[in-house]
Order: structure tokens, then C-alpha cells, then sequence
């Protein structure tokens, strides 16, 4: 247990944002996933700017790191570029 108040306020705002976090990156994995998985070209482009989105809110808000964030990006890219030719 923490016995000094910077120690404890710590304690509030770190499982605060471990809830977040986890929230947000559940959303991102569920975007990810449908996005590489979809077969429909249209569907896939549709669905790869829902997952940038995603992917770029959540490096904002600290959640992933930016390089990350780049390596998905240019990975979803890329499946959905294969798809349409």
C-alpha cells in the first residue's frame, strides 16, 4: 500500500488509464483484424480507413508507439494495394 499522497494519486491514475488503454487497444485489434481479413477490395479500403483512424488516435494518445503505429499502417496498406490488383 502507498503511504505517501503522490504515491497514491499514482495508484488512481495508473488503473484509470490501464482501463483505457486496454480499451482502446481492444478496439484497435478488432479494426486490425477486419481489415486484414476482409476479401472485397472495396470493403478493404473502406474498412483500412476506419483502422488508420484508429491506429492514429490511439498513438496520440499514447496507447501504442508511433513506430508501431507506421509498421500496422504501412502493413495494412500494403494487404489492402495486393487486394486491388
Amino acid at each position: 500500500m502507498p503511504n505517501v499522497k503522490s504515491a497514491k494519486k499514482r495508484v488512481k491514475t495508473s488503473s484509470a488509464r490501464r482501463i483505457r488503454n486496454r480499451a482502446f487497444q481492444s478496439t484497435l485489434k478488432t479494426f486490425v483484424k477486419k481489415a486484414f481479413s476482409s476479401k472485397n477490395p472495396e470493403e478493404a479500403g473502406a474498412l483500412l480507413g476506419q483502422a488508420l483512424s484508429i491506429i492514429d488516435k490511439s498513438t496520440g494518445k499514447g496507447v501504442i508507439h508511433k513506430n508501431t503505429a507506421a509498421r500496422l499502417k504501412a502493413r495494412l496498406a500494403a494487404r489492402v494495394n495486393r487486394l486491388s490488383t
